[in-house]
């Protein structure tokens, strides 16, 4: 049996926070890619205080609020310092974590009920494509406890569209660096070069 189900606004949103809480993984829509996403344990205190527009709790952030503000929601993802407030378990081999804050009004509603950080990956296998759609990952299925269907995001014949994130190391203040040229390169570079920061040495920008 399918364990998909149709992106329904806030029904959807209780069922996968539900999940979340509960500790499997789940599968949702996303703006750029379908992701799979578990919920991430942290100090209570610091998720009663987390902001909905920006995990600044988890990060040490060393770039205006204008630059985020241009770039998020969006899809990008911002390479920054972790702090200690993030738990140790998550990527525990780098001082770095990425923050992504998703223009889709599902994702947005989920974190917020939720109210902690989700760690998110696409939902497909290590040097497939990513998937734009569920039928393109039955093969996890299996393995998931539930998946919800946004349906197709994006082009599914566009190469584009599968490129995921652009991804963006601002933890070296005054530069950037493009760890991923992803699927908004272009317009990120022309926000990070507005507010002056320079291309750290060895971006492939």
């Amino acid at each position: 049996m399918s364990p998909a189900r149709p992106c329904t606004g806030l029904r959807a949103a209780v069922a996968a926070s539900m999940g979340l809480s509960d500790g499997p993984l789940n599968t949702i829509p996303y703006d750029s890619v379908t992701v799979t996403a578990m919920g991430v344990g942290v100090n209570p205190a610091a998720s009663k205080s987390c902001h909905p527009r920006l995990k600044a709790k988890y990060c040490h952030v060393q770039v205006p609020e204008e630059l985020l503000k241009e770039l998020l929601p969006g899809p990008v993802t911002l390479v920054m310092e972790r702090s200690e407030e993030l738990n140790k378990d998550l990527n525990p081999f780098t001082p770095l974590v990425g923050i992504r804050i998703p223009d889709h009004a599902f994702m947005q509603e989920l974190a917020q009920m939720f109210g902690g950080p989700l760690a998110l990956t696409s939902a497909n296998l290590s040097s497939q494509a990513s998937s734009l759609k569920v039928e393109e990952f039955q093969d996890l299925w299996p393995s998931l406890s539930l998946v919800i269907d946004g349906g197709p995001i994006g082009d599914c014949q566009s190469l584009e569209c599968r490129l995921g994130s652009t991804v963006v190391d601002l933890s070296v203040p005054g530069k950037f660096g493009i760890i991923r040229p992803g699927c908004a390169l272009e317009s990120t570079t022309v926000t990070l070069q507005k507010y002056r920061l320079l291309p750290s040495h060895g971006s492939c920008s």
